[in-house]
């Protein structure tokens, strides 16, 4: 018995030619048509006819009318949400974070997550956590337009392999994991995945040229310059946890010392909390029979003096290595984000106090400080952009891939 991949009907084929006008209503809850022609760039009239055709099809459907200066009112349109829907899967050091999304951008069930240790995990893991979760979901295949898988290391989205975890014989990491999951898959560094999120629904929307600092385990980076996203020659730019920062002679997880990463990590964090705690510290975290960076957090939240101090000294390192960024490349915005933005108030202060030390006031008075309303769901939604802003002609060649190589025995 043999399973065979078909091309999709005529409606699958339509979203793929009508990209611009998806992404827009994608990243927008309703737009008039003029609106839309702004943003993409085509005539009015084009518009018009695109937006008729996508709601005969049952793609994008009226929303009411938008607010006007004078004059008739105009037509709103959005999508509707239940036409197709998008898998993102999120993986950190230690977890793998797997949701649905719908054509609205909204989640679809609750995210489900499981502890994993990166190091150790198999791309064959990563595959049976997305096929379980499609199952349980109850998922129509034929409706998923792609999975966005973000994670961390050097990663190469061109080459769709990760340089420093989940090695595949003979494959890509990308191939891998399409040719056993048999749906489309794009994959991606977890901090520009985190800095797509920010671009298209977070506070970074609307900014040409932002710096958007993942704080995790690792302190990512994810630089939006010009509007787009900037990976550099080979494709990993952005490694800002290993900036040579400080002199504390620390073996950091790239081989070398004194990175950035080896003093403000939520990995870091979490060590010098134990060591803090076994030299007798007083602080609620000794309630805890085990600490973790989830645990600092929220007692930082808390007001406990230990995590607060951690998390300050954390902060101000991490400003230092923002004040490189702002002398380079004089962004109009630094959006921390990433699991550790969740505490932002208590990053801001330190941090705002090593650019007002570090940086020359006229580059700094330029650039806007800011935190995350996204936090963790940042990354998800990156996954998510990386499926929509790949519609069109790389979505069809993914699709291809599939006929041509889904012709198995079973």
């Amino acid at each position: 018995m043999y399973i065979h991949i078909t091309m999709p009907d005529h409606r699958f084929l339509l979203l793929n030619e009508n990209q611009g006008v998806i992404q827009s209503l994608f990243y927008n809850d309703a737009l008039s048509s003029t609106t839309i022609s702004t943003l993409i760039g085509k005539s009015i009239p084009n518009v018009n006819k695109v937006l008729t055709m996508l709601v005969k099809e049952g793609y994008v459907e009226e929303n009411g009318y938008a607010i006007s200066s004078g004059g008739r009112k105009p037509l709103k349109y959005s999508l509707v949400a239940g036409t197709h829907l998008l898998i993102s899967v999120a993986l950190s050091q230690y977890s793998i974070r797997i949701v649905a999304i719908d054509m609205k951008g909204r989640f679809l069930n609750k995210v489900e997550q499981h502890a994993i240790n990166i190091t150790q995990l198999k791309a064959e893991e990563v595959v049976s956590y997305i096929n379980d979760f499609i199952a349980r979901s109850s998922i129509d295949k034929t409706k998923v337009l792609g999975i966005g898988v973000t994670m961390p290391g050097f990663l190469s989205t061109e080459a769709g392999i990760n340089y420093s975890f989940l090695p595949v014989e003979g494959l890509s990491l990308r191939e891998y994991l399409q040719q056993n999951i048999q749906l489309p898959i794009f994959i991606e560094n977890d901090s520009t995945a985190i800095a797509l999120g920010e671009q298209k629904f977070g506070v970074a929307r609307q900014e040409n040229d932002a710096m958007v600092i993942n704080l995790g385990w690792g302190i990512g980076l994810g630089m939006i310059v010009g509007g787009k996203i900037f990976r550099g020659h080979s494709g990993l730019a952005g490694e800002f946890s290993h900036i040579p920062l400080v002199k504390n002679g620390k073996l950091c997880t790239c081989g070398k010392r004194g990175c950035l990463e080896t003093e403000s990590s939520l990995m870091a964090i979490t060590e010098k909390a134990i060591m803090e705690m076994e030299q007798g510290e007083v602080s609620s975290l000794a309630n805890y029979a085990q600490l973790d960076a989830d645990t600092i957090i929220n007692e930082a939240i808390k007001g406990d003096t230990l995590s607060v101090k951690l998390i300050s000294e954390a902060a101000y390192n991490v400003g230092q290595g923002i004040a490189i960024l702002i002398h380079l490349m004089d962004p109009a915005v630094i959006v921390l984000s990433g699991k550790g933005s969740v505490v932002g108030k208590l990053w801001l202060s330190p941090i705002q106090q090593a650019i007002n030390e570090h940086c020359i006031p006229r580059l700094a008075h330029g650039t806007e400080l800011k935190v995350s309303d996204l936090n963790s769901k940042a990354q998800l939604l990156g996954g998510a952009v990386l499926v929509i802003e790949s519609i069109g002609d790389l979505l069809i060649s993914r699709i291809k891939e599939l006929e041509k190589d889904h012709l198995f025995e079973v």
